[in-house]
């Protein structure tokens, strides 16, 4: 038999991001060094795993779960209870490697707990899975013996001998861990889009009838998606382990469930990076705007309202969009008024903050005293003046959005249509 070679031309673009990816990632904590910055970042890389790992889910299968946390926490139980087993010797394995011991025990209770929530699809699926994470949250504290009761299970990270002077103890360290597993699993992750599963995991979610008419079992699709993702969700379990050193029943609860759902929203469920961005994004949303404002669950709550309503594909769907317009040579025309419009936005937002944050004052503190330091001033949130700034800020941001906003509607959906028939020519 004669062999046909066929030529496979190299995927130079692919080949750069991910290069570029694994840049980013080394130089990270070279750049963002001060303070807790390190341990932030290594927070965000854990977050991005569990994040694209219930994407998996949401956007690849159109599956919502209410649920997901139960297979990184669980997986982050035996995780703990791994690093326990191996400080005392009965379990010799290294601390790498620990989060592949979380990643085997997501797999094993995804194999246990997908079989009943994949019967059923769409809203029931999600009411099921939603019954599922409150029924482990209740055995956390009926089972102490394993999950620590209400303190949770506590370790000690550093075990074992150096390994070329590693012992996981700084910080540094333990973010370059995560990183390691970050990059691994993301390409994992990737791939898994890439293989004829992923593929039928798509048409599944967007005619679920036509798949099954061709011959595939759309519950045996289902169920071994949630297999794969919850064997991820348990990787970013073990890694938040080893990253915290303790395990609450926090980590199986219906909050953490629901957390992850609105930063991968937010970010962009149809878009492989998208639950990336909403990592970071919900990062900062929750854990570092909470050091500045009593207020930071209003100002998620309102973003994740204005991404639902005016940006329902992400914020990865504005970047990919604004990146269409450079790529046809239109941007140019729509940037003066993308321009006027995003800053007579950032007035309202302004006017919005001095709002709230006075109204929280004077809720709140306004006990000790009405005066309160905002934005390098002291402003009485009692008297008549700081409200007046506050609310002519405001009006003026909303009258200046509502100008700039026509202009902006005009040249966007002008160029846009230029774009889309040039598409249309060029498939023709």
């Amino acid at each position: 038999m004669t062999q046909i070679l066929t030529y496979k031309p190299i995927n130079l673009g692919r080949r750069i991001v991910w290069s570029l990816f694994a840049i980013v990632l080394i130089a990270a904590p070279l750049i963002f060094n001060k303070g807790a910055s390190i341990s932030i970042l290594s927070q965000i890389g854990t977050l991005m795993i569990f994040a694209l790992s219930y994407n998996m889910l949401l956007g690849q299968g159109g599956m919502l779960s209410f649920g997901h946390a139960v297979y990184s926490g669980l997986g982050a139980f035996c995780a703990i209870h791994a690093i326990n087993l191996a400080s005392a010797g009965t379990m010799p394995i290294p601390l790498s490697l620990i989060p592949l011991v979380g990643g085997l025990a997501g797999m094993g209770f995804g194999i246990l707990f997908g079989y009943v929530t994949t019967k059923k699809s769409g809203t029931t699926f999600a009411m099921i899975t939603l019954g599922i994470v409150e029924l482990v949250f209740a055995c956390s504290l009926m089972f102490p013996s394993f999950f620590g009761g209400e303190g949770g299970v506590l370790t000690n990270r550093v075990i074992g001998k150096p390994f070329f002077g590693i012992t996981f103890g700084p910080q540094i360290q333990v973010y370059y861990l995560i990183a390691a597993w970050l990059f691994v699993s993301t390409i994992g992750m990737y791939a898994f889009t890439q293989t004829p599963l992923g593929r039928v995991l798509n048409a599944v979610r967007d005619n679920p009838e036509r798949v099954e008419f061709i011959g595939y079992d759309t519950q045996w699709v289902r169920y071994l998606t949630l297999i794969l993702s919850a064997f991820f969700a348990g990787i970013a379990g073990g890694l938040a382990a080893i990253n915290f050193e303790i395990v609450t029943a926090e980590n199986v609860s219906a909050i953490r469930s629901g957390g992850v759902l609105l930063f991968t929203f937010i970010g962009g469920v149809g878009f492989f990076f998208g639950p990336m961005i909403g990592a970071i994004i919900g990062l900062f949303l929750t854990v570092l705007l909470s050091e500045f404002t009593k207020a930071w669950q209003l100002y998620l709550g309102a973003f994740f309202i204005l991404i639902v309503l005016y940006a329902p594909g992400g914020v990865a769907s504005i970047i990919m969009l604004n990146l269409r317009l450079v790529k046809y040579g239109k941007f140019r025309r729509v940037w003066p008024d993308l321009a006027a419009v995003t800053a007579m936005g950032l007035l309202v937002f302004f006017g919005v903050v001095l709002c709230v944050e006075m109204l929280y004052h004077l809720t709140l503190e306004s006990v000790n005293t009405t005066v309160m330091p905002l934005f390098g001033f002291k402003v009485d949130t009692a008297g008549p003046s700081g409200w007046f700034v506050a609310l002519t800020i405001l009006a003026l941001g909303i009258f200046g959005f509502y100008q700039t906003k026509k202009a902006f509607q005009h040249s966007w959906s002008e160029v846009n249509t230029e774009i889309e028939d040039a598409i249309r020519r060029a498939q023709a």
